[in-house]
């Protein structure tokens, strides 16, 4: 199933003893386009203080409800490596977040290698790790002009991979929002807040439009890839699961 990004933040978080906070941001892996981290508020339960939460501890949403069950207890969040909220996540607080919980390693963490080289360079943190928050907003070019920006992103619950990104077309086709997934991104300037994607205006014109009060199906998602004459994800590669 897949789910909007936009309609997840926000969510109530429940431990395993009571609720800890809220769903307020999701950082990924930019090589891959997958969430890394759920970004916790905790409100008033540890005011001033966020937490970050790995998908392999996120259970089954109570769509309804905008719940959001957490396979940890509430003493276990609290005694997690404290988030600096206006620094970049440091592979070493990565490390640590996931020596505390005893997680395995997630596809895309650095190993040590990588963080001694992080050091030796004066790196603050993963440059590869990205706040949806933060992207939302780019602006987005076919190869011959603007269509709009990214207004949410599209994830699949069992991968957390960003399948699509939800384009809002509305200074160039006004109230028409269409998605094209990230991997087909030919450029990124996370500097600029620019992407680029190898397709003409007129194409996309044309595509299947998105409807954000509708769930993405997969019949709506083959229609899309064979409009684009493109393979889908789930026949290039097999399902990727979060595991402990």
């Amino acid at each position: 199933m897949l789910r909007s990004v936009n309609e997840i933040t926000g969510y109530i978080l429940e431990a395993k003893d009571g609720e800890i906070g809220l769903c307020k941001d999701f950082l990924f892996d930019d090589r891959l386009w997958t969430i890394r981290y759920m970004v916790a508020d905790t409100r008033k339960w540890l005011p001033g203080r966020k937490v970050l939460i790995s998908p392999v501890v996120l259970e089954e949403p109570d769509w309804r409800g905008c719940h959001f069950p957490v396979k940890l207890t509430r003493r276990q969040v609290e005694d997690s490596p404290p988030l600096e909220t206006d620094a970049p996540v440091s592979m070493q607080h990565e490390r640590s977040l996931f020596e505390h919980y005893s997680w395995a390693r997630p596809l895309g963490l650095s190993t040590q290698k990588d963080e001694k080289a992080s050091q030796e360079n004066a790196s603050p943190g993963d440059r590869h790790l990205r706040s949806v928050k933060e992207v939302t907003g780019y602006h987005i070019s076919a190869v011959d002009g603007d269509i709009g920006h990214v207004e949410d992103f599209i994830v699949g619950e069992l991968t957390w991979s960003l399948h699509y990104v939800v384009v809002d077309t509305r200074n160039w086709l006004p109230g028409r929002k269409v998605l094209i997934p990230p991997i087909w991104a030919t450029s990124v300037d996370w500097n600029k807040q620019e992407m680029g994607i190898d397709l003409t205006k007129d194409v996309i014109k044309d595509s299947p439009q998105y409807h954000p009060s509708v769930l993405v199906s997969r019949e709506y998602e083959v229609n899309l890839h064979k409009y684009y004459g493109r393979k889908g994800y789930w026949e290039q590669s097999s399902t990727r699961k979060f595991e402990m």
